[in-house]
């Protein structure tokens, strides 16, 4: 609990570090641009097959006419929308978590290393290919396991847990393998995780449930369309601020521990040396 509550700590004091502020924009203009380029080009066709389909739906329909009737506007302007940001909420963030990974937490790591652990070796037990051959992967399963809870989170309170629970799943594996991939071997980064998983799956949750915080921006955007283009990066912005400080945490935390494990582990014994020469054990020529 020391070093979960220590690496906690450390990393909120490093997101206003003026680095870690700089490098929170990059992944804000590429997936800004992106998520606008995209808006602009399929937002409006989007927002209409989603109303075909929902009017398609007797029981959404009457929905609809509800809400109409309540002053919340028709079904085009209010459910439709949400339903298009509902579904690329998921992929939105997805892509924010890719691009913070592959931008920012090499750095982020390398200001934790230069500043806390000078002294720490560096062994690479994990490369460039390798990091993103495992992003994608999990990222991959993280999005069937989503797809697939669908269902459940029309029971009230699965769907405040499965979420998170999935994002931070997906946040635990992605960051904790960036975290160790210069400094731990293969070997070190397998048993840093046997001995850690459960409170590195709690950072990876609790980030998952800070990174809920942008989806009343993504709402207000629904609802107020003529500040969507406004808010659409602020909320990007918030999932970057997010997976910044997650980052941050994981370096900080398997940094830590893998610094207690190289500790608990005695050197290889050296050449031992031949005992001193007795005098007795000297002859006279």
């Amino acid at each position: 609990m020391g070093l979960l509550l220590d690496s906690f700590w450390r990393a909120v004091a490093y997101c206003l570090h003026p680095r870690v502020i700089v490098l929170s924009l990059l992944p804000l203009l590429v997936m800004g641009a992106v998520a606008l380029g995209l808006g602009w080009l399929f937002w409006a066709q989007a927002v209409d097959a989603v109303f075909r389909w929902l009017e398609a739906s007797s029981l959404i329909s009457q929905v609809g006419g509800w809400l109409q009737g309540m002053g919340l506007g028709n079904l085009r302007t209010v459910v439709a929308p949400l339903v298009v940001i509902f579904l690329a909420t998921p992929v939105i963030v997805v892509g924010v978590l890719l691009v913070v990974a592959a931008l920012m937490t090499p750095a982020m790591v390398r200001l934790v290393a230069a500043r806390r652990f000078p002294q720490l070796e560096q062994r690479h037990g994990g490369s460039m290919l390798a990091s993103i051959a495992w992003s994608l992967g999990s990222t991959l399963l993280a999005l069937v396991a989503l797809v697939a809870s669908i269902p459940l989170w029309l029971i009230p309170p699965l769907v405040l847990l499965l979420p998170p629970l999935i994002w931070g799943w997906l946040t635990y594996r992605v960051m904790t393998f960036d975290a160790l991939a210069d400094h731990a071997s293969a070997d070190e980064r397998r048993e840093v995780l046997r001995r850690h998983r459960m409170p590195l799956l709690g950072i990876g949750i609790l980030t998952g449930y800070l990174g809920a915080a942008p989806g009343i921006v993504w709402a207000s955007g629904a609802l107020f369309a003529a500040a969507f283009v406004i808010l659409v990066p602020i909320a990007i912005w918030i999932y970057t601020v997010v997976f910044a400080f997650s980052s941050l945490w994981f370096a900080h935390y398997c940094l830590a521990a893998l610094e207690q494990l190289r500790a608990a582990v005695p050197p290889p014994p050296g050449p031992v040396a031949p005992p001193p020469l007795a005098l007795r054990d000297v002859q006279a020529p």
